[in-house]
């Protein structure tokens, strides 16, 4: 029995993409320890206000929540560490270059699992305005109206 290649994603940050322009996406490691991810296997993350930042040629994600594996007591740590991502020094060149930059940060996108190891997409954003968010939901409301038309169009 082979290993699942498929992506199984187990959390998403569907508020990124609402308050920010995801300019290009990058697929990073992330050092857990055992406790994590079984937590974040059992869909317990959390990455609402987290984000990605650049240290000493290392990046970190800040503010994920991995709520604490229930039958892991003493080996649990806290839920809001920083953990450390997996890259390649000319990713993490190119991301330092891109938040160095005004107005674009990091945002990891989505956890999910690919041949059984966790990886999280790291998204370079730049964030909207009141206005841009307004223009999305009217061609939202838009496109929905126009699928809703066609759809009645085409049942009879």
């Amino acid at each position: 029995m082979g290993k699942d290649t498929r992506n199984r994603t187990l959390a998403e940050n569907r508020k990124a993409r609402h308050d920010y322009f995801v300019e290009e996406a990058f697929e990073a490691g992330i050092e857990l320890v055992g406790t994590e991810v079984k937590s974040i296997r059992a869909g317990k993350a959390n990455l609402k206000d987290s984000y990605a930042d650049i240290r000493n040629g290392e990046v970190f994600v800040c503010n994920m929540h991995i709520s604490p594996y229930e039958k892991g007591n003493i080996f649990n740590r806290d839920p809001l560490r920083e953990r450390k991502l997996l890259l390649h020094k000319e990713q993490i060149l190119k991301l330092a270059s891109f938040t160095a930059q005004k107005g674009y940060t990091l945002i990891p996108l989505s956890l999910y699992l690919k041949n059984g190891k966790v990886k999280v997409n790291l998204g370079v954003a730049r964030g909207k305005k009141n206005y841009d968010k307004r223009n999305d939901m009217l061609e939202k409301a838009a496109k929905r109206d126009i699928d809703r038309q066609m759809k009645e169009r085409n049942r009879y």
